[in-house]
């Protein structure tokens, strides 16, 4: 529902958990890995023993919140009082909760930092269960009695977004009662991912290969996308073959871990009186379905943009047929664009310079303050996030960088979303600043369109540019295409579960199997998909979390379309990007980017990525028709 009924860890922090990053096999431990490296979690906390009293008087005060029941609609003064004493709290627990969930990330193998995530998780579904009688409360109120109240007492102002908000979710508000039932569920909740996580990032027996070359490897996960990579075609068919042979031994496994979260999701939609899984988790953003499925229906009316980009690729790496383990491979021979993290810092700063000096100015801090984990260790988890949740400190970024140019684009993508948060808790109070999942990838790659614009900017030489432009259109299939298959497949185990039909681990390889084939243009001859592959949904992590990658791919195109009018110089266009970035949750997600000027509810910001993307496909046909 909403934060008046419930204290969580801001989206601002939960969200960006996801992020794709390429990572070294090759590991140092953590001890030999230099402090300005590695993240300042005392910022947060000095020890794990002030966390401890932090969480402790924290959880020392939950009583006191009984003593709003029943009074929240008799005075405006006993309303705000409420509501201040529980963005308190939640504002503690989003601090506390960064510091455990950090502290776990360092090293997932270390079940004395787990805990402190499962302890917290505990502490928070008691609070949640305890206040449950918030929200149900303030939905009994009429827009008019909460407006006198706001004229009573203007501190209530910051609330009044969330307050209407409440009366808008009104038919999915439950009684006191129910609510405490549902909040106890959450310590069911996250049990699937849960499992999932801990199985693949820790215990999985990822299996080991030979190379061409001699070289044993185990491919875990950041193995695999390290490896899957190599310039031998016959290693990375081994390599596909081998970790999702590993998948396959055990998709039993994953798919009921994957159904019992589906089942999770129904739960929910069904006790709120929601007609789908889909309505229920769009319907906290405002969002309407048809955005859901539209970007669905234009993203398969533009598949044969993509299958030119695959086309292009096997043209590139002169193939005889381009096969789904060669997708993650460079289509430019002898280009290795490798960068040090020094020089990273210095491309990414020098990218953003149409932002202005502020914005600079603090990218530079945060690497100078430690706010960013930079290097892969053992146990360390895997990929790239950035954690905003701690509202009276700074954001923080987990990397697992490598040296390679998408290390550093993935940097650039983590450092806007860390602005973002930056800009969103500077300017906003507390109840406004955590903003949507929905603009949340915006500032992301956003960043990225500028990092890639400033290197073909600067880069003359036919090889790298081809390169670049490869990297470029790579990004639109992994974040527009690949996350748009992710979102059809999720709404179809969805709707079929809603029909009472099962979802075994074969069942689920079917139906991503048959997405799958049909994206790629396996019938078409475009790229083949092995059967085997067809398990690699049991291998994202994305799918546990509700609805998310979509926003993926409507997020991109918003800024593939912001990026171009900035870098066009447009008048007043940094301004309005700006206060988008600093507006946070004030409104509604659709409404913010309305106001940068980009509306989410048309096709046009996705046939603005497709016509980016096809003139970037005729440049590259240009250098290699020379």
């Amino acid at each position: 529902m909403n934060n008046l009924s419930r204290t969580v860890i801001p989206l601002s922090a939960i969200l960006m958990i996801f992020s794709q990053a390429q990572v070294s096999a090759q590991t140092r431990e953590r001890s030999e890995i230099a402090v300005e490296y590695k993240w300042n979690l005392d910022d947060l906390y000095p020890s794990v023993e002030a966390w401890n009293d932090a969480k402790e008087k924290a959880a020392s005060q939950f009583d006191e919140v009984e003593k709003f029941r029943g009074k929240l609609g008799k005075s405006a003064s006993k309303l705000l009082e409420c509501l201040e004493f529980n963005s308190k709290l939640s504002k503690e627990f989003g601090r506390l909760a960064s510091y455990a969930s950090m502290k776990s990330d360092e090293d997932t193998r270390d079940s004395n930092s787990l805990s402190l995530k499962q302890e917290l998780q505990q502490l928070a579904t008691d609070y949640s269960s305890k206040a449950a009688f918030i929200t149900p409360e303030i939905v009994q109120m009429s827009k008019k009695k909460i407006d006198s109240f706001i004229k009573k007492e203007p501190k209530l102002k910051i609330y009044k977004f969330a307050l209407y908000d409440a009366l808008r979710t009104k038919e999915h508000t439950l009684s006191d009662k129910e609510e405490k039932i549902l909040a106890e569920a959450g310590l069911l909740s996250d049990g699937p991912y849960s499992i999932f996580s801990i199985f693949s990032d820790a215990e999985a027996p990822y299996p080991e290969i030979k190379l061409s070359d001699g070289n044993e490897v185990k491919l875990t996960k950041p193995a695999y996308t390290m490896y899957r990579a190599l310039p031998n075609p016959a290693d990375r068919d081994a390599v596909f073959k081998a970790f999702f042979g590993m998948y396959d031994k055990f998709k039993g496994t994953f798919g009921a871990q994957l159904y019992a979260n589906v089942k999770t999701d129904m739960f929910y939609a069904r006790t709120r009186n929601y007609e789908s899984s889909l309505q229920s988790a769009l319907n906290s953003d405002n969002i309407p379905t048809e955005v859901y499925k539209a970007l669905i229906k234009n993203v398969n009316d533009n598949l044969d943009t993509f299958h030119r980009y695959l086309n292009l690729k096997k043209r590139m790496m002169k193939l005889e047929t381009l096969k789904y383990s060669d997708v993650y491979a460079p289509a430019v021979a002898g280009v290795d664009l490798k960068y040090t993290y020094e020089e990273a810092q210095k491309l990414i700063l020098d990218s953003l310079e149409p932002l202005g000096e502020d914005y600079k100015n603090t990218v530079a801090r945060a690497f100078k303050e430690r706010w960013l984990d930079v290097y892969p260790t053992p146990g360390k988890r895997s990929g790239a996030y950035s954690n905003g949740s701690a509202y009276d400190v700074h954001p923080y970024m987990l990397l697992n960088y490598n040296g390679q140019y998408e290390d550093v684009s993935t940097a650039a993508h983590e450092l806007g979303h860390t602005m973002h948060s930056y800009y969103a808790n500077k300017t906003q109070p507390y109840p406004t600043a955590d903003y949507s999942i929905f603009v949340a990838e915006v500032a992301s790659t956003f960043n990225e369109a500028l990092l890639i614009n400033k290197m073909l900017e600067t880069i003359k030489d036919d090889n790298i540019r081809l390169s670049l432009l490869m990297n470029y259109l790579e990004g639109v299939r992994t974040t527009v295409f690949r996350q748009t298959q992710f979102a059809e497949f999720e709404l179809a185990i969805h709707e079929k579960a809603e029909k009472g039909e099962p979802l075994t681990g074969d069942i689920l390889t079917g139906i991503y199997g048959d997405i799958l084939r049909r994206y790629y243009g396996h019938e078409k001859g475009v790229c083949h998909i092995d059967d085997l592959y067809a398990v690699e949904w049991a291998y994202i992590p994305h799918f546990y979390y509700n609805f998310y990658v979509y926003q993926y791919a409507t997020s991109f195109a918003a800024s593939t379309d912001l990026s171009q009018r900035v870098l066009a110089k447009e008048d007043g266009i940094v301004e309005k990007y700006m206060n988008m970035l600093s507006s946070g949750g004030s409104d509604y997600p659709i409404e913010l980017l309305k106001k940068a000027g980009v509306d989410m509810t048309t096709s046009e910001p996705i046939n603005k990525t497709m016509a980016a993307m096809n003139r970037a496909m005729d440049e590259i046909e240009k250098i290699l028709n020379k």
